[in-house]
């Protein structure tokens, strides 16, 4: 487990991080999104201790990670901003990676490679920008770390390929039981593969859930009434959104659904329907409630 706590850093006079505090489950798939310049690379890069903090404490599996090398040996981390020794190969690379990691899987690594088409013995330098993304990314999995890290983890890969990384991802996270965390400016890219996310905003985790707990307690219903209503008319079920267009009300409930759906049906409504929300609205809404526009955090 990662248990962040107070955590502070600043470049110069501009704080990056600001009292931030998260904790990470072991053996999951974790999402940290948010808009560019909000501190998710700086982030990483502190868990991994390539940055030094001002203040706080990152514990791993309850053990401080700065000027660890014993931690440092169970964590891999992909940055965005990818280095490439343009005359290695992919056999180059997976050498260098092997060099620093005891656990690192050369088999594995040709499996991967084989499965993206990826040849071994070609320079990197006449990859495309996606192809080198999959080198490194693949070099990362090989490694066999407990904790991974990818900062905009699938930039430069195109659709097919993002799906079969994502597939990739999920299959080491619960055969080899690592720990995930990824990072996006975009939700739909994480929503899928996501166990649980955090909102990262102004250098601290405004909101964070498990993806399952989020999608089973809140739901869109659409109803309509004999009578005229309005939103008062609802006030035993508390909706955390009401809006009606001619005869018919969309609400947001958050709760039980089952009860809220017996309290509805007691007002015989002569359209009532139970509808999906995407992970974005139920974000939106989580964000409302607390106060904030999701749409410019994002």
């Amino acid at each position: 487990m990662i248990k962040i706590s107070n955590l502070n850093k600043t470049f110069g006079k501009k704080k990056i991080l600001e009292n931030l505090n998260c904790n990470i489950q072991t053996n999951s798939i974790y999402g940290l999104i948010g808009a560019n310049g909000a501190g998710k690379s700086t982030l990483l890069r502190l868990i991994n201790d390539v940055f030094r903090k001002d203040s706080g404490s990152i514990l791993i599996d309850g053990v401080e990670v700065e000027n660890n090398e014993e931690i440092k040996q169970r964590l891999a981390f992909l940055p965005d901003d990818l280095y490439i020794v343009p005359s290695y190969t992919l056999t180059d690379m997976a050498k260098y990676y092997k060099s620093m990691y005891k656990k690192f899987d050369m088999k594995y690594l040709e499996e991967l490679a084989d499965i993206l088409k990826l040849d071994l013995n070609t320079k990197l330098d006449n990859f495309s920008k996606g192809m080198k993304r999959q080198c490194a990314l693949i070099c990362i999995l090989a490694t066999n770390a407990d904790y991974m890290f990818f900062d905009e983890t699938f930039d430069g890969l195109d659709p097919v390929v993002r799906n079969l990384m994502k597939k990739i991802l999920a299959k080491q996270m619960s055969t080899k039981n690592t720990t995930i965390v990824m990072t996006s400016h975009n939700l739909r890219e994480l929503e899928d593969i996501c166990d649980n996310l955090g909102v990262l905003y102004k250098g601290g985790v405004l909101f964070e859930s498990d993806i399952d707990t989020l999608k089973t307690n809140m739901f869109k219903v659409q109803i309509s009434l004999k009578e005229e209503f309005d939103e008062e008319t609802f006030k035993d079920v508390n909706p955390i959104s009401f809006k009606k267009v001619g005869s018919v009300a969309t609400m947001i409930f958050k709760g039980e659904k089952d009860e809220i759906e017996k309290k509805l049906r007691e007002k015989s409504p002569l359209i009532l329907d139970f509808l999906s929300l995407t992970l974005e609205e139920i974000f939106i809404y989580e964000m409302e409630v607390i106060g904030y526009e999701f749409k410019q955090i994002i």
